[in-house]
């Protein structure tokens, strides 16, 4: 019998050889640290190049926490997040999200995990209403968690929709990386091109 394997996520196998040897030439020598490193300093311009000169790069250890930070820095308590019913945010992230940044999680029906201006609209209804949180920041998953992807036609027709509103448009990309590849796209091409306002990038599930 060979080795098993187990697939229920990136984090259950090793990292590619050449990422190991990498880390192992980082690990060469002396660096300044918190982020006044040449490493950082390289990753940091690389993203501003992929992403766009003005893009604000920050760096987290983990996908909950990245997601924690980016939507508590523009949320105000009484705000709330739209998301999928099946999102990583709502289903996986333990409370971490309403914990942390104080706001309410509002839930939406997503079939093949896919939010809808449809969707989002019901939820929109109380906008106004003092006694109710009020949305502000719209977060879907690119790749979904049922693996399905956003086409770019309707990246762009769910950001048109959330900023006439007045909604952010926030990405969770964890696996950003595959949903470029099936799109045949760039990672600017498939988030900031298409109007999404915040990215959680999964730079940890794929090298950086």
């Amino acid at each position: 019998m060979g080795e098993r394997k187990y697939l229920i996520s990136d984090n259950a196998s090793g990292m590619h050889p050449e990422v190991l040897a990498q880390l192992a030439e980082a690990n060469r020598g002396h660096a300044v640290a918190y982020g006044h490193d040449e490493y950082t300093e390289r990753a940091t311009a690389m993203l501003r190049k992929i992403f766009g000169s003005t893009t604000e790069v920050l760096f987290t250890l983990t996908g909950t926490g990245a997601n924690v930070i980016a939507l508590q820095s523009v949320l105000r308590s009484f705000e709330a997040i739209i998301c999928a019913d099946c999102a990583h945010l709502n289903r996986d992230e333990c409370g971490a999200p309403e914990k942390f940044t104080g706001s309410k999680l509002l839930a939406a029906p997503a079939p093949q995990g896919k939010l809808s201006p449809a969707a989002i609209e019901r939820l929109l209804r109380d906008t106004g209403m003092v006694h109710r949180a009020q949305p502000r920041v719209v977060s879907i998953s690119q790749c979904t968690e049922w693996g399905t992807v956003y086409g770019i036609d309707e990246l762009r027709a769910l950001a048109a929709f959330c900023h006439d509103r007045g909604l952010l448009l926030h990405m969770d990309g964890a696996r950003l990386c595959n949903a470029a590849v099936a799109l045949g796209v760039s990672l600017r091409e498939a988030s900031a091109d298409c109007g999404v306002d915040i990215l959680s990038f999964g730079g940890t599930k794929n090298g950086l």
